[in-house]
């Protein structure tokens, strides 16, 4: 076979990424499916995804259904005549009919070791759950979530101090050569059916999982801290402004006899320390919903809000 025709499907950065080193590589996509426009931050404007600056950037053709499971969606996918359809983070369930368009068929990089963290945020769960490794699956798609053969996979360690913005742009560039590597060797590779031993599902992220409480652990929190800070900041109240934890450190061995939730060092040297259920939490960025919203150090925040973040204060999960 000589070289693939092939299309792409991705949103978010992660999928940037990836479609990048593919153009790097000259592995032109003859298409691009992505999400439909989506409306963003405070002002709700609304805004293209990372994938579709890049495709069009390049002046690759651009496809944004809102479904795949529209009438006349498997019609359109036939008449790119593609042998086979590369998935990074799209966002969108590819129905049967899609799945057996590209004569190759589709396949997805996948930001897990397979079948651990099978779903839809790998990245933010292994973080929290406290896993020392990580790493790529390049995966042949089938009906199931996350569950069809592993060409090939690649480890990668997870630092004591990853966060979800940071493991993800190194998956990206892992996955992106793991990739390359595996459209260089098709046809001829088999993929390897997986096993359900030791299976997981990383379940879409919700405002519920950013909430913080301060009956576990400092060292759960800073987990929490660390994952969501890019996508979904961690959370809390102080009374009733809403208060994102945007960087923080665990310290374990800062026992205390304070209820969970208050704030017991606000000298601002060291953070501000609130104590956990078991351990201490140092807050060293943050934002709140009062002011400019903008990221604030420690001690800019206890300079500027003395009376809502002061020592013995006490933060909460609802507000109060």
């Amino acid at each position: 076979m000589g070289a693939l025709r092939l299309g792409f499907a991705g949103t978010p950065a992660f999928a940037a990424d990836i479609l990048l080193r593919m153009l790097q590589a000259n592995r032109r996509p003859a298409v691009v499916y992505t999400q439909p426009d989506r409306s963003v931050g405070r002002g709700r404007t609304v805004h293209p995804g990372p994938v579709k600056v890049l495709a069009l950037e390049h002046g690759i053709e651009v496809a944004q259904p809102e479904s795949l499971k529209v009438a006349g969606a498997p019609e359109t996918l036939v008449s790119y005549e593609l042998d086979l359809l590369v998935v990074a983070a799209y966002g969108l369930l590819l129905p049967p009919a899609i799945l057996e368009i590209p004569t190759l068929g589709c396949i997805n990089v996948h930001a897990s070791l397979l079948p651990r963290w099978r779903g839809a945020a790998p990245v933010e769960r292994a973080i929290m759950a406290g896993d020392a490794v990580t790493g790529i699956s390049i995966m042949r798609m089938d009906t199931g979530l996350d569950t069809g053969p592993v060409y090939l996979a690649r480890e990668c360690p997870i630092d004591r101090h990853e966060t979800g913005p940071g493991l993800e742009i190194r998956l990206a560039a892992l996955g992106s050569q793991a990739l390359l590597d595996c459209l260089d060797q098709l046809p001829d590779i088999e993929p390897v059916a997986q096993s359900d031993e030791g299976a997981c599902y990383a379940m879409k992220l919700t405002q519920m999982d950013a909430q913080v409480d301060w009956t576990r652990s400092a060292i759960e929190i800073e987990r929490q801290v660390r994952a969501l800070c890019g996508r979904m900041p961690a959370f809390c109240y102080a009374r009733s402004t809403r208060l994102q934890i945007l960087e923080a450190t665990a310290r374990p061995g800062f026992e205390n006899n304070a209820r969970p939730g208050t704030i017991v060092d606000a000298s601002g040297s060291a953070g501000i320390s609130i104590a956990c259920g078991a351990g201490t939490l140092s807050v060293t960025c943050l934002r709140l919903d009062r002011g400019k919203g903008q990221p604030l150090t420690a001690a800019q925040a206890l300079s500027g809000f003395p009376g809502l973040l002061g020592l013995n204060c006490v933060l909460h999960v609802q507000p109060s």
